[in-house]
């Protein structure tokens, strides 16, 4: 992952409110200041009216600041000559795949969005084979998008973003209605299109095991960023974690537990595959010491 010195984008200072509201406007962001850099693979957790989608919106401009200010590219996402520009550089796939798919065979509604920023007819051909192949549905291309399962769906909403070739791709809670499988599916084709593709990913997720697999957690809590930092050190503050409703990711609960019984085994495992790696040196260490 790199980090050039200029994000792509930029929170500065945003406050935003829904309102009226029973006479008064409800803050749903408190001040939020984030940068996003390229390449990086950010996961946003915080409980249920965090703002996390809030925030999530404002990054395409879907929503605007009440104060401060959110820039992409250098473009200010008030300005509206530039909200053509903002939403071909951060694409957006929804917790709802239904919500996004527009037409009735596969390949049309992948082509629906780069048709529509006038993308030449061979280019569009291109585009949509691409996004396709990253998404591994060329087998469906024809197929009805309603004939489909849900992480087929999802599957399938991703390309019709990727197609539009965005640099930062914003996930909110987009595997939250799939099955583990679908699930799966889904983080696959995440974590291609960040390593291979080098597309920066920021991902709202209420899922613990999802968060661990990115380079940097965000935790918001009522409108505010709380902590912020690689998901081992986050991870490691369980007590503030629980403050605020959230949990840790189940095999670092286990280590934790483990830890306990034995401070030889460290408390922050991200992984199932580090917890049996880390058993074996542990305990394995400890019997040749006997």
């Amino acid at each position: 992952m790199a980090s050039p010195a200029e994000p792509i984008v930029r929170l500065e200072g945003v406050r935003h409110v829904y309102g009226p509201h029973g006479g008064k406007g409800v803050e749903a962001l408190r001040g939020v200041s984030l940068a996003f850099y390229a390449g990086e693979h950010v996961a946003i957790i915080g409980p249920n009216g965090s703002g996390k989608s809030t925030l999530a919106k404002h990054l395409n401009a879907l929503l605007l600041p009440t104060e401060g200010d959110v820039w992409v590219k250098g473009w200010n996402t008030r300005d509206p000559r530039h909200w053509r520009d903002v939403r071909s550089t951060v694409g957006m796939v929804f917790q709802n795949p239904d919500a996004q798919l527009v037409a009735t065979v596969v390949e049309e509604d992948v082509a629906f969005g780069p048709e529509n920023l006038g993308v030449p007819r061979d280019e569009l051909r291109a585009r949509v084979d691409w996004a396709l192949d990253v998404v591994d549905m060329q087998a469906y291309r024809f197929r009805p998008p309603h004939l489909l399962s849900g992480g087929q769906k999802q599957r399938v909403a991703i390309a019709g973003v990727i197609a539009m070739r965005p640099q930062v791709l914003v996930l909110d809670e987009a595997t939250a209605m799939l099955d583990p499988l679908g699930r799966r599916d889904v983080l696959r084709t995440v974590e291609h299109l960040n390593r291979e593709a080098g597309m920066t990913i920021v991902a709202i997720t209420h899922f613990m095991e999802e968060a661990a697999l990115a380079d940097r957690v965000v935790v918001m809590h009522a409108g505010q960023v709380v902590l912020d930092g690689p998901p081992r050190e986050v991870f490691r503050q369980r007590e503030r974690l629980q403050a605020w409703g959230l949990d840790v990711p189940h095999v670092t609960e286990l280590a934790a537990r483990l830890h306990a019984l034995d401070p030889a085994f460290p408390p922050d495992v991200l992984s199932i595959e580090e917890l049996v790696e880390t058993a074996c040196q542990v305990w394995a260490g400890q019997e040749k010491a006997l």
